[in-house]
Formats: structure tokens, sequence, C-alpha cells
């Protein structure tokens, strides 16, 4: 038994020296490389600044609304709900945000609710959605911005991100930057 207390011991002092310190130091450096130093792109809409990287709550009927957030859109406590998909509390949740959702989209059937737009992120802080998440909202910011379809359907196509190297992920749009274009259509 002393022969595996000794090699444990150091072993553990290693790990917690590379893992905190090394580790950490080279990780910062690889940053410091990434735009913005790692902090994320920020934009400035109004004196204000906001980060891409990271979901904002719309509710008003003239934006694209985010995803759902398990934490309220708070980046200093990303996470999500840890509730399972039998939970009656979930259920009765996202049941609650499909009402309100129809609610406020009269014109979109239950079953063409992108489940992404009742159900929170893992992280409570998803900045993007898919092009179809975009698409269902069409009508209704069209008609609360009195102009047509057709230029909302515009500033979904020029926002629209394409997988990475054609292959890896899925079409995906940025809600604050497709909310940002809508404010600047003339």
């Amino acid at each position: 038994m002393k022969e595996n207390i000794m090699p444990a011991i150091r072993l553990t002092l290693f790990c917690a020296v590379f893992f905190s310190g090394v580790y950490t130091l080279s990780i910062l450096g690889i940053a410091q490389m990434a735009p913005n130093q790692g902090k994320g792109e920020i934009v400035t809409v109004n004196g204000k600044n906001h980060h891409i990287n990271v979901a904002q709550k719309f509710t008003e009927n003239k934006y694209f609304w985010s995803r759902p957030s398990a934490v309220d859109y708070n980046a200093a406590g990303s996470g999500g709900s840890n509730k399972g998909p039998n939970n009656p509390d979930y259920l009765a949740e996202v049941e609650a945000r499909i009402d309100t959702f129809l609610l406020k989209n009269p014109m979109v059937k239950r079953s063409e609710v992108p489940s992404e737009l009742v159900t929170a992120s893992g992280s409570g802080l998803d900045p993007n959605l898919s092009v179809q998440g975009a698409r269902v909202q069409v009508k209704r910011i069209a008609q609360s911005r009195k102009i047509s379809e057709t230029k909302v359907l515009e500033v979904i196509h020029k926002n629209t991100e394409k997988p990475f190297l054609g292959l890896l992920g899925t079409e995906k749009v940025n809600v604050l930057r497709l909310n940002i274009a809508l404010d600047n259509l003339k």
C-alpha cells in the first residue's frame, strides 16, 4: 500500500499544477490570438454593447425571438433547467411556451412550431436559431413592422450562416444580427 500512496500523491500534485496553471495559461494564450482576445464578438447598438455569441431576450412582436433560456439569458449563470423530458413541471412550461407562441403567431399551426422555440438550450444562452426557427416568425414580424414578408425573408437569407466547410453543422442565423438588420431596414 505504501508503494501506491507516494505515486498517487505525486500524480495529484502534478495534475493540480498542470491543469490549474500550465493548461489554463496555454488556453489563455490561444484565446489572445482569437478575435477580441477570446472575449467574443461585441456589437454596439444605440450606445449599448451586446455580445453576438450570447443569446439576448427579445419579446416584442417586431423582433425574432431567441430560444427560451432556463437562466433568463444571464451569462454569469449559464445552465439548463436539469428537468427531464417527462418532468410534469417541465412539460407544463413547454406547453405554456407553445401556447404563448401560438397566441402571438396565430397563422402558425401547432405542428409547425419548431422545438427550439419552446425548449431551452443546454447552456440557456444559445444565440442562434435554425433557418426554420426564423422563418416561422416571418408573418408576425412583417405584420408588426408593416413591411412585406419578402423583406423579412431577405434579412434571414442575408444573415444565414452556412455549415463550416460546407459539411460541419447546419445552417443557422444569429438572432441578434437578424434583429439589428431589421432595425436598419429603410
